[in-house]
């Protein structure tokens, strides 16, 4: 997990970790190595995970290099041989310069950490700063920790974020072309593909519209307000936070509805079911209803629906169908 703690070096200290690992590398290949040379090398060695990165890949390559020597033909007699230690030395430094731009690029890329829930999957993340993010279906996220910003891609799905607030290590979501800044925050953040939803329940976002234009390009959020950005359209309402409350039911294993329609609890229990709800005329759709239900309580909700709203509902292997 990335952490506000986690520094990774500038390209001048990369060079001289591929120097120094260089040269380690060069008196452990020179014959005359001891236990004392050694318990040096471990002692650098745990100075940091840089220390230890610079000296395992000058290594591999070094053993790499020794394999293809191998394979050549043996000097010819009489020609003037240089000491192993300078070869073997030479052959470092070269690596080590061959290696260095690359090395600088590895060891300067943000370890990224990518999390993933199935269909009705549900999981937390407990991030080292304190904050936490929960994973609702079918979800994706991916974690770095970028020039000092803490930094989330939503993928797909849908989560939940608790936000510790650290102005010196801002936190951000990117959701698409989206761009959500925390500045002291829980908030809910779902894309479905053709919508981006952000719903503030406490503390303060803002919401940055990536590339697009208009007067919405750049909002800030209060508590209670959720906007909705499409391809096209960028919209903020207001909504009591009981309201919002309910859509992050799915927390606790449940799905809550409030005079919704079949239609959109239908959609719901979609998100969550391998088995779907199939509501199969414009009439059945526009029926709204009340209650709560497990998440993958499909077969409930049919039988729920039949015995309030009147409706017909057939079991067809994969599918419940409801209709008028």
């Amino acid at each position: 997990m990335s952490s506000s703690g986690l520094h990774m070096p500038d390209a001048s200290r990369v060079q001289k970790l591929n120097a120094e690992a260089a040269a380690w590398l060069a008196r452990a290949n020179a014959g005359s190595w001891t236990t004392e040379d050694q318990s040096q090398l471990e002692a650098w060695l745990a100075q940091s995970r840089a220390h230890r990165v610079a000296y395992w890949r000058l290594e591999a390559a070094w053993s790499e290099a020794a394999r293809l020597a191998a394979l050549r033909h043996p000097p010819v007699e009489g020609v003037r041989r240089f000491p192993a230690i300078l070869i073997r030395a030479a052959a470092v430094a070269g690596i080590a310069a061959m290696l260095g731009a690359v090395g600088a690029n590895y060891l300067l890329t943000p370890r990224t950490n990518t999390y993933s829930t199935g269909i009705g999957g549900h999981e937390t993340l407990k991030l080292s700063d304190g904050s936490r993010i929960e994973l609702n279906t079918n979800t994706k996220v991916r974690l770095a920790k970028v020039d000092g910003t803490r930094q989330v891609w939503l993928d797909r799905g849908e989560a939940y974020f608790q936000i510790k607030h650290d102005p010196a290590h801002p936190f951000v979501v990117i959701a698409g072309a989206r761009k959500i800044t925390d500045l002291g925050t829980k908030f809910l953040v779902r894309d479905d593909r053709k919508t981006i939803e952000v719903a503030l329940l406490q503390g303060r976002v803002r919401f940055d519209n990536g590339n697009k234009t208009g007067p919405l390009k750049t909002v800030a959020l209060k508590p209670g307000d959720v906007i909705m950005a499409s391809a096209d359209s960028v919209s903020v309402t207001t909504q009591p936070i009981k309201k919002l409350e309910n859509e992050l039911s799915w927390r606790e294993g449940l799905l809550v509805f409030n005079y919704t329609t079949l239609a959109d609890a239908a959609a719901e229990f979609n998100r969550y079911n391998a088995k779907k709800i199939v509501v199969a005329d414009p009439d059945a759709a526009r029926l709204t209803i009340i209650g709560e239900f497990p998440v993958n309580g499909v077969d409930l909700f049919g039988r729920v629906a039949t015995r309030i709203l009147g409706v017909r509902v057939e079991d067809r292997n994969n599918e419940i169908v409801i209709s008028r």
